[in-house]
């Protein structure tokens, strides 16, 4: 097989999940409504949060950051899977791939760090509240989300660096999202060392935020058991609901995409499994948590009376 080695002037194949589905224009319209439901709900979200001051609190302020990272994350992927589908251009450049990798390992790894985060934010609010203010002080939380996004961007930095090195064959086609599994399958080198180191990596950077998880978890559930009244328990249970079901929808993708080993997989459910988190859960993640959460939604429609009344009296 002809070697060429991969330069900025080369490109990829993307063949996205659109062309790979049996009735792409359903799909099409479905991923589309979803990516505009991302857009919007997260968008207003972060509208309430930064605009109600009481709102202004370490929970929102984190879920503030994790909507955010729902926003860039989809955008990342689904505006150029959808460009390609209509367009019927399914090229990515060299360095197109190589971006695109590193903001969604950057997105993926800096909401993994902060759901951990999160777990910890409730741990405190349940188990130690009369200390929650001055554990969960503003530079606290400053620092949390200063973490995440630090040590996320340095691993994808490493991990797009280490990838792209490598020379790739001229049958240069990968699947939905530019990601180490596809790409290593193109390369015109032997990749096992660099699979396993990967494999290893990705297990240890989820170990951590997984620990964290459960062991705030374990405590709140603890405490929650202990607490002597039956409202207690129930306002403690509704408070953390709608961040165990994220994180379950979050941790369960990626353990099944980085820790299960690829002969536990097929291409086909990696491609479904990507397009779940990157498309399907940006769009879940705010719904989940304003439709569960009276005072998101009583700050919501306080923020859109605000907007929208002085724009209807003067019609």
């Amino acid at each position: 097989m002809e070697l060429q080695n991969s330069t900025l002037g080369s490109g990829f194949i993307l063949v996205g999940i659109l062309n790979d589905s049996g009735s792409p224009e359903l799909l099409c319209a479905t991923v589309t409504v979803l990516y505009m439901l991302a857009l919007i709900s997260n968008g207003l979200l972060l509208l309430a949060i930064t605009m109600e001051a009481g709102l202004h609190v370490p929970m929102y302020f984190l879920l503030g950051q994790l909507s955010l990272m729902d926003l860039l994350f989809t955008s990342v992927v689904t505006p150029k899977a959808l460009a390609d589908f209509l367009c019927r251009e399914n090229t990515i450049s060299f360095g197109g791939c190589a971006l695109q990798m590193f903001l969604a390992l950057t997105m993926g790894g800096a909401e993994d760090l902060l759901l951990a985060f999160m777990a910890y934010d409730r741990y405190v609010a349940v188990c130690h509240p009369l200390k929650y203010m001055n554990l969960m002080s503003p530079r606290v939380c400053w620092l949390m989300v200063a973490t995440s996004w630090i040590l996320a961007s340095l691993s994808a930095l490493v991990y797009t660096v280490y990838t792209m090195h490598y020379p790739f064959c001229k049958a240069e086609e990968i699947r939905h999202l530019c990601k180490f599994p596809p790409l290593s399958k193109l390369a015109c080198a032997d990749t096992a060392r660099y699979e396993l180191m990967v494999y290893v990596m990705g297990v240890t950077f989820l170990i951590p935020s997984h620990a964290a998880l459960l062991a705030s978890y374990t405590q709140i559930l603890l405490t929650v058991l202990h607490m002597p009244s039956n409202e207690g328990r129930k306002k403690a249970l509704v408070t953390c609901s709608s961040h165990l079901t994220v994180v379950g929808m979050f941790y369960g993708a990626a353990t099944f995409t980085y820790v299960l080993p690829s002969s536990f997989h097929s291409p086909k459910q990696d491609n479904i499994i990507s397009v779940f988190y990157t498309i399907v859960t940006p769009a879940l993640d705010p719904l989940i948590y304003s439709l569960k959460n009276k005072e998101v939604m009583g700050a919501l429609r306080r923020v859109l009376g605000k907007y929208m009344l002085p724009a209807h009296s003067t019609l």
